[in-house]
């Protein structure tokens, strides 16, 4: 007996130790996530709140780092072809706490004076204004000054259903796409998130981004940690147990079989 409940402790221990492993590492992780996440607020802070700057040359284009230069808030002039706007499924963004409810963000491509295309999120409209002739105010004709923030084509999901060009329909905000449907371009490798200014009528709805991204790590990373200190404990009872129970089968008086 003594034999056969020290095979079955250590045969536990193994996988305890495993699996001890594997919480203590899902808790690091967290906590090298949770750095990343301070670092990535503290940048999107700093880069909204600065004051615009010109939009990078289109020849300087090619060579813009994503890491270094999202979000970071321009200012520059050109003229929306609004016959070639596109509807952007607006699903909850951790940017806009502004926007809510069913509704779009309307991508517009903007020709800057020396002719070079940069495609605008323009903002949201409510899914009852989706048609550009509800909020003819709204395409504005002529050069107009626009400042809003760089951001990069968002990827796609596994989940994300597939855009209808048919319907004039996208389901992720990605320019290129865009602008290959339409036969448009060549076109810059961003697109300008519109803060300003307001078109007439308020539509679409342009706003500032703001940094409102949710960091929970640390609650993920005790959580993960502690579930690696109740196994200890589990492990470290039952382990006492086992021995105790195998050392009064084997005490005085009980017959070795």
């Amino acid at each position: 007996m003594p034999s056969a409940a020290r095979r079955s402790w250590f045969g536990l221990l193994v996988p305890a130790l495993l699996a001890f492993a594997v919480l203590i590492g899902l808790g690091t992780w967290q906590l090298e996530r949770k750095a990343w996440k301070e670092s990535l607020i503290a940048a999107l802070n700093e880069r909204v709140a600065a004051a615009p700057s010109a939009l990078p040359a289109p020849a300087a284009w090619p060579r813009l780092d994503q890491a270094s230069e999202e979000f970071r808030r321009v200012t520059f002039g050109a003229t929306f072809d609004h016959g070639n706007e596109a509807l952007v499924y607006a699903a909850a963004s951790a940017f806009r706490p502004d926007v809510s409810g069913p509704g779009y963000w309307v991508f517009t491509p903007a020709r800057l004076a020396g002719g070079a295309l940069v495609m605008v999120n323009r903002g949201f409209v409510p899914e009852a204004r989706r048609d550009p002739a509800s909020r003819a105010q709204g395409q504005v004709a002529g050069a107009v000054e626009i400042t809003g923030a760089l951001r990069w084509p968002e990827p796609r999901s596994f989940f994300s259903p597939a855009d209808n060009p048919q319907k004039n329909l996208w389901f992720v905000r990605d320019p290129l796409a865009i602008a290959t449907a339409k036969g448009i371009g060549p076109i810059a490798p961003f697109y300008v998130e519109q803060e300003s200014p307001v078109p007439p009528g308020g539509l679409p709805q342009p706003g500032k981004i703001v940094a409102t991204l949710r960091n929970a790590h640390l609650q993920y990373a005790i959580t993960w940690y502690g579930l690696a200190g109740v196994l200890v404990v589990m492990f470290v009872v039952w382990a006492r147990a086992s021995l105790r129970d195998a050392g009064k089968a084997n005490g005085p008086g009980m017959t070795q079989i």
